[in-house]
């Protein structure tokens, strides 16, 4: 029996607003809350809101039998609570079928995993936290910003306790080898792998209201044939895509609403389940490892990093920015570290990339734009980073003295624990005693 794993990206980065060279060291908020809110609301309305209310009826209507999972970065869920708080009611109304799992991923969505493997893990608890805050769910799957995915980043993500982890199907590892079925990591083989089918998400999330494509328009008939008529042994379709596939990039007119709510009923027919991450790993076993020397995500045709790291305004940005990691964590101010988190997010170096000079994601009308821009910004950052830890402290030093303040932390806590049992065991005691 076929089974449907169902994933949604949600991401949406604090843009920042224009910074010049003469606000540095003058002003220190950077961003720009009129189109950030502007953003969120429109999105919400175009997306969030109708795609959660057609996901809850689709689950209702199928008698929970349609599951699906969430990424949800901690920038999209802070501007939620901020500005669209009805958006986190509904997620959490989701939540509470029991048929939607959310997943872990960088708070940032951030490129930390290939800069700073303590920053990433930091991102990676501090995203956990803020999902079991919000709905309830201890992350057990793993999905990394833009599925970006290596061999030493699936090290560090079981390291970090997960089973499972998503990422890319990308042909150049694959090669002859099948999309829809369970992998591992060649280092870590107790870590499973879900690979995304790329031929069935993009007939959704790119082709889906095109015109011009010879299967135009797709119903959802059909699209269930197509998967059905899969070689029988391949048991599992991974869907990965944006979540504003539904409404926004593919608006309401289109009829992609009223084509998502049919799937349910003609899988059904067709004996085509849905399941979650979780319970793919719990139900399958991993056929083959696969090896990725090099990190893969799932953005062009390169299926490489090249979009946040792909020329040398990306990558000036990039090593500065991770330059003085080892001070920020030092800081306890709150404005630093909350700056840090914004100042990470993937898109800040997008915008930056001379691959999509026009493909109207950008908020700035060039990549130098981009970069002059967030580097001013990021020069006012560096400039109250040093107040607190100057530039004539050596990393080393540094290192030296986060790794005593690490320890102090585990000592303290280790204290602590064993401070409860002895409460513990002197609670005993009197009741015995009485």
């Amino acid at each position: 029996m076929k089974t449907i794993c169902f994933y949604f990206q949600i991401h949406q980065p604090f843009r920042l607003k224009r910074y010049r060279f003469f606000d540095i060291g003058n002003d220190h908020y950077y961003y720009d809350d009129f189109q950030n809110e502007e953003i969120i609301h429109r999105i919400a309305e175009k997306c969030y809101l109708p795609a959660n209310r057609a996901i809850l009826e689709m689950i209702k209507n199928s008698d929970g039998k349609f599951k699906v999972a969430f990424s949800i970065s901690g920038m999209a869920l802070e501007q939620m609570e901020i500005y669209t708080p009805e958006v986190i009611d509904s997620f959490k109304e989701l939540a509470a079928t029991g048929n939607v799992e959310f997943l872990a991923e960088t708070y940032s969505h951030s490129l930390a995993s290939l800069a700073n493997p303590e920053e990433f893990k930091h991102q990676v608890k501090k995203q956990e936290e803020k999902i079991m805050s919000l709905f309830g769910q201890k992350p057990s799957v793993f999905r990394n910003t833009e599925l970006i995915y290596s061999d030493d980043i699936s090290q560090m993500v079981y390291e970090m306790g997960y089973k499972g982890m998503l990422t890319e199907g990308a042909k150049h590892v694959l090669g002859w080898k099948s999309p829809n079925y369970v992998y591992a990591s060649c280092v870590e083989p107790k870590l499973k792998l879900l690979l995304k089918n790329d031929r069935f998400s993009e007939d959704l999330s790119d082709r889906f209201g095109n015109y011009n494509w010879n299967e135009y328009p797709l119903t959802a008939d059909k699209y269930m044939s197509w998967i059905a008529n899969t070689a029988e042994s391949e048991q599992i379709i991974n869907l990965f895509m944006n979540y504003e596939v539904l409404g926004s990039l593919h608006p309401a007119a289109t009829g992609i609403f009223d084509f998502f709510k049919a799937l349910p009923r003609f899988a059904a027919e067709k004996g085509i389940s849905f399941s979650t991450p979780s319970e793919v790993f719990a139900m399958m076993k991993a056929v083959d490892c696969i090896t990725v020397p090099y990190p893969i995500s799932w953005v062009d045709e390169e299926r490489d990093c090249s979009s946040w790291l792909g020329n040398i305004l990306q990558q000036e940005a990039f090593h500065k920015l991770y330059s003085i990691s080892e001070r920020v964590r030092l800081s306890q101010t709150r404005r630093i570290r909350q700056d840090w988190y914004y100042l990470q997010s993937s898109d800040h170096f997008y915008y930056m990339s001379t691959k999509h000079i026009g493909a109207g994601f950008s908020p700035y009308d060039n990549p130098y734009d981009a970069f002059n821009n967030y580097m001013n910004v990021l020069s006012d950052f560096m400039v109250r980073v040093n107040a607190e830890f100057p530039e004539t402290i050596e990393n080393e030093e540094l290192n030296s003295l986060l790794t005593t303040i690490k320890n102090q932390g585990k000592e303290i806590e280790d204290l602590q624990k064993e401070l409860e049992k002895t409460k513990k065991k002197t609670t005993k005691k009197s009741v015995t005693a009485k």
